[in-house]
């Protein structure tokens, strides 16, 4: 065959320079049609001089352009001369053609002679009888001969028989000759072994660095599943740029679940419009999780409609979200009945949030029966926000000892409010240190009483402070002063006065003023009782009677005593009787007792 080759036949004659771009596609197909052309006339004239070795490459020439008639009558003659690649591709015509059985005949033929891809084509017609140790056999034949298709063939059989070291082996074989699935099957199966261990264990770290080396090169190779898979990992890790790219390539290539995640990313850095674009076409490709954030965008848009569709499109997709969008949808317009229909759909299906979304619907409506299977559901599909729910239910029943149980389940999960009550129902039996730490958890998860009855317990744990007077220099904040701050900064009444009581003992006036008034316009009767303390004590007793005359009116007896004093002094008798009357009836004994006194001394003096 060497001695027929020219320039012309290789392809590699001078092309005439300043041909125009737009025709070189054309000029090559052309070309390459001519190439092939000479090519088969040059087979034609050595198969007539009886070259065996062109007959075969004729024949297989023959048989990539569908003429099996002709291919096969080539194959058949180098098949006979002995050729072991004619054999193989006459195998493969005949299985083309439905004759598998004499197909396997050819191909073990070339198999036995040596052939590598024979003994693929072999291991892999015996696989699909059913005949797995023969299978095996030949795909090993073809594997040990650095086929690489035999040896993800092999790995494909061994993985499905249960054998992963033996899998695992060929399939890197495989993947270190290129092959891209190969690539991304492994990539896969160390990802799984890294998931597997804990997130420490360095046997773990190393498989999860391995598995991102070949999910790149499977979607180098242009694997749009290693693709994805690639962009997730980089995602996790804030590698978001180049996470964007693979999600773009494996979203080009047909993969809606790279659109939809393509979407995401968008939307989080701004361009919803954008993510808009790549959800719809995910959407339309059948993923439920886009259409679901079509829905939420248009919902967002007050496009109710829109959002309704597409969330039904999730539903019809197979996403469990849907129905339980839809709920939500529903709810949000009142349309209870509805709203409960589409939970019940989602929840029926398994979704925890929809089975506790209706039984916090059935509870409202009433039906504190219907919904504790409901929440019983949810907690035990690991709702964390049913397992609280539970937890108030029994808390209602007075059940204690069941609703902490609920309640420490959902603050073992990091529930902040569980926490709360927890470190409540620990204080209450005595247990402080086990108080403290659920109390930490949920005044750390922005609890703002966690944080004040964290801040009381480490308060009464300390030593008493030196007396200082008003106008001092402050001194340095305690641990407990600082939670009452984060309480008090979240809007906490309790701990705005506790604050600025402990601001006080320091002589930090201002600081001191500015939470009990803050506490006071808040509703706060004790702030507005210590304001007045404050503002007095600054000589701006007008100003403080406002503040007591605002605590005495919401019940605060003390308040209603310093009024009845100030009227006392101003000689405005009658009124201060009043409100030593009201401070008899509010106050606690010793207060009583004052007012009392004050109350009497004042009817004689009205009755002198």
């Amino acid at each position: 065959m060497g001695d027929m080759a020219n320039l012309f036949g290789t392809g590699r004659f001078a092309q005439p320079s300043g041909q125009p771009s737009g025709q070189e596609e054309a000029t090559d197909e052309a070309q390459e049609a001519a190439d092939e052309a000479a090519e088969e006339v040059r087979l034609r004239l050595a198969v007539d001089g009886g070259d065996v070795e062109a007959m075969s490459v004729l024949g297989a020439m023959l048989l990539r352009r569908g003429d099996f008639d002709a291919a096969e009558c080539h194959l058949r003659a180098a098949t006979a001369a002995g050729d072991r690649a004619a054999a193989n591709n006459l195998g493969v015509l005949l299985h083309q053609r439905g004759y598998a059985d004499e197909a396997a005949g050819w191909w073990r033929i070339a198999a036995v002679a040596g052939s590598a891809a024979a003994a693929h084509a072999l291991g892999r017609h015996f696989r699909e009888r059913g005949d797995e140790p023969a299978a095996e056999y030949w795909l090993c034949q073809s594997a040990e001969q650095d086929h690489v298709l035999g040896a993800y063939a092999l790995a494909d059989l061994l993985e499905h028989r249960g054998d992963d070291t033996g899998s695992e082996r060929w399939m890197r074989a495989a993947a270190e000759r290129g092959h891209r699935e190969a690539a991304y099957r492994l990539a896969r199966t160390l990802d799984r072994r890294a998931g597997g261990r804990d997130g420490g264990d360095k046997a773990a770290a190393l498989a999860a660095d391995e598995a991102e080396q070949w999910y790149r090169q499977a979607a180098a190779r242009g694997h749009r599943r290693g693709a994805l898979h690639l962009g997730t990992i980089l995602e996790k890790r804030g590698e978001l740029k180049e996470a964007g790219r693979w999600y773009l390539t494996s979203a080009k290539d047909g993969e809606a679940r790279a659109a939809c995640a393509l979407g995401f990313l968008l939307r989080d850095a701004g361009d919803t419009e954008s993510a808009a674009v790549w959800w719809l076409r995910a959407a339309q490709d059948g993923d439920g999780n886009a259409a679901n954030a079509l829905g939420a965008l248009h919902a967002e848009r007050g496009e109710t409609q829109t959002a309704e569709r597409w969330y039904r499109a999730a539903m019809d997709a197979g996403d469990d979200n849907g129905a339980y969008n839809l709920g939500l949808l529903c709810a949000e317009q009142g349309r209870t009945t509805q709203a409960e229909q589409w939970y019940r759909r989602a929840a029926y299906a398994g979704h925890r949030e929809a089975s506790n979304a209706l039984a916090i619907l059935l509870l409202r409506a009433g039906d504190e029966t219907g919904a504790e299977p409901w929440f019983s559901k949810a907690a035990e599909a690991g709702s964390v926000d049913a397992a609280f729910n539970l937890g108030i239910l029994h808390a209602g029943r007075s059940e204690e000892r069941v609703a902490l149980r609920w309640y420490e389940r959902a603050a073992a999960a990091g529930h902040t409010e569980a926490a709360l009550q927890v470190g409540m129902a620990r204080l209450r039996d005595g247990d402080e240190r086990e108080a403290e730490r659920f109390l930490r958890c949920a005044a750390g998860g922005g609890s703002a009483e966690a944080a004040y009855r964290l801040a009381s317990l480490l308060d009464a744990r300390r030593p008493p402070a030196p007396a200082h007077e008003l106008g001092e220099p402050t001194q340095d904040k305690s641990e407990c002063e600082e939670w009452y701050e984060r309480a008090a900064s979240q809007g906490h009444r309790r701990a705005q006065v506790r604050v600025g009581m402990l601001a006080a003992a320091r002589g930090d006036v201002v600081e001191a003023a500015r939470w009990y008034r803050e506490a006071a316009e808040a509703g706060s009767r004790n702030g507005a009782f210590n304001l007045g303390l404050l503002l007095a004590r600054e000589g701006s007793e007008p100003e403080a009677v406002v503040w007591w005359r605002r605590a005495a009116d919401a019940g605060h007896g003390r308040a209603a005593l310093r009024l009845a004093l100030v009227c006392a002094r101003r000689g405005e008798l009658a009124e201060g009787q009043r409100w030593a009357d009201l401070a008899v009836s509010l106050g606690s004994a010793e207060v009583g007792e004052r007012a009392a006194r004050l109350r009497d001394a004042l009817r004689q003096e009205l009755s002198a």
